[in-house]
């Protein structure tokens, strides 16, 4: 495989584009913004999502889909999940079946409450990998071991991005359980806005550990009873990422749960950053989908109470822990 297409400008589109840059004798990133596209061209660097580290030579950043899309073996969807059907949409003229398609990003569609894999099929009607798991973009830009998981219900789809894009510092395994490894990755977010709120009302170890503990369970019945696999929640795209990403400093969507619990608006600490944290939308998305499975979601629900509905993150917490007692 030569070219490699990535499909998003942010923190995570370029990790990646650097990432795999030396397995591709090209990589063309496509990037939303004009401006950021342009500066990223000029002085090699994403000054807006990812400061402080210098672009590959062999990757060049395009505003045209076409000019990025065009002869690629590869195209690696690294969108926000709220734009990433109509990027496909003005992409599909430009794929062909001999293209590999990887979806990267975690979330799940508001209102149809597709998975992001089912987005891209039913837009383009082609499979598409699913790219996911502990992973921020920081430390897989300075090219810190990572490990993730790339998964498709076709096992040489899934080998075949697994041997093109695995290098000495980012591993990936591969498994046949999509459902799993998308919902584990979506609201894994949501328990981690949960975990900053924890943590920004000054809870300790205990809570945090509870919250996980719990978060997991949460997940796992999800993904169940859409077909997904236990054991796809117990490894590095369920479990994993859940510990990461509610625990990591780096961690957008805890630090945003951080903030609410300081009193600040949710519109208000949105507005003060370029970042987008997945969460907010999922947990609206995965509180619709679990009430269609008739799944039991109550850390998601409380966070849409906290998030949509203005009920204080104490009272959240508190209500919580005073919910009817359950068997585990």
């Amino acid at each position: 495989m030569k070219q490699l297409t990535v499909l998003g400008g942010g923190s995570w589109g370029t990790a990646l584009a650097m990432a795999l840059a030396p397995r591709f004798s090209k990589v063309r990133q496509w990037v939303f913004e004009t401006d950021l596209a342009a500066r990223m061209q000029a002085s090699r660097e994403n000054d807006v999502f990812l400061p402080g580290f210098k672009l590959p030579m062999n990757l060049t950043v395009h505003t045209k889909l076409a000019d990025a899309v065009v002869g690629a073996d590869v195209v690696l969807g690294v969108t926000p999940s709220h734009h990433l059907r109509r990027v496909y949409q003005q992409a599909k003229p430009l794929l062909n079946e001999q293209m590999i398609l990887v979806s990267a990003t975690k979330g799940i569609e508001n209102v149809t409450l597709f998975r992001m894999s089912e987005v891209i099929f039913e837009v383009t009607g082609y499979k598409a990998a699913v790219l996911s798991g502990p992973s921020f973009a920081k430390e897989v830009a300075k090219g810190e071991p990572t490990a993730c998981v790339i998964a498709s219900e076709y096992p040489g789809l899934a080998r075949a991005v697994q041997s093109a894009f695995s290098t000495p510092s980012f591993r990936l395994y591969a498994n046949n359980d999509p459902i799993g490894t998308e919902i584990g990755g979506a609201l894994k977010n949501v328990m981690a806005i949960a975990s900053g709120v924890c943590h920004g009302l000054g809870f300790g170890s205990n809570t945090s550990a509870a919250l996980i503990t719990r978060g997991l369970a949460e997940m796992t019945r999800l993904a169940v009873s859409l077909g997904g696999q236990h054991q796809t929640l117990s490894g590095l795209a369920g479990v994993g990422d859940l510990v990461l990403t509610t625990t990591g400093g780096l961690s957008r969507n805890r630090s945003l749960g951080i903030e609410l619990a300081k009193g600040r608006a949710l519109e208000d600490i949105i507005s003060s950053t370029k970042m987008v944290a997945e969460g907010v939308e999922t947990t609206r998305a995965g509180r619709d989908l679990a009430r269609k499975q008739g799944v039991e979601t109550p850390i998601t629900n409380m966070m849409y109470s906290v998030l949509f509905e203005g009920k204080p993150p104490k009272m959240a917490i508190r209500e919580l822990m005073e919910r009817s007692l359950k068997t585990e």
